[in-house]
């Protein structure tokens, strides 16, 4: 059974910076694109960044591009949100996503349960 946690969501003021993380368990990590999603309150979940299988391809949403990298270990089956110059309206329950194939072509297979991150202006 595939499991995906997310980790390190919190407060911060608005210019900090946080780095999220997310251990996958249940299946073969390097096999799989993973993806960042949000959704803030009141609004519907959206995409942030995506890293293909091998971590040698990135995509962002136009509204993170240059604040937001994500990276992934395949040895310790981690992907990672670095988020800097964070604002407010980056306030959000951030989702660690897997999808069912090795690039962000193929729809998403699985879920975390998410983290809260709060920016404070």
């Amino acid at each position: 059974q595939v499991q995906l946690v997310e980790s390190g969501g919190g407060l911060v003021q608005a210019g900090g910076s946080l780095r999220l993380s997310c251990a996958a368990s249940g299946r073969t990590f390097s096999n799989y694109a993973m993806g960042w999603f949000r959704q803030a309150p009141g609004k519907e979940r959206e995409f942030v960044a995506v890293i293909n299988w091998s971590g040698g391809g990135t995509d962002y949403a136009d509204s993170v591009k240059g604040r937001f990298t994500i990276s992934r270990d395949n040895a310790k089956n981690m992907v990672y949100l670095q988020m800097n110059s964070l604002k407010p309206e980056d306030t959000a329950v951030y989702y660690c996503a897997q999808h069912r194939g090795r690039t962000s072509s193929a729809n998403i297979a699985y879920w975390g349960k998410g983290t809260l991150v709060t920016v404070s202006s």
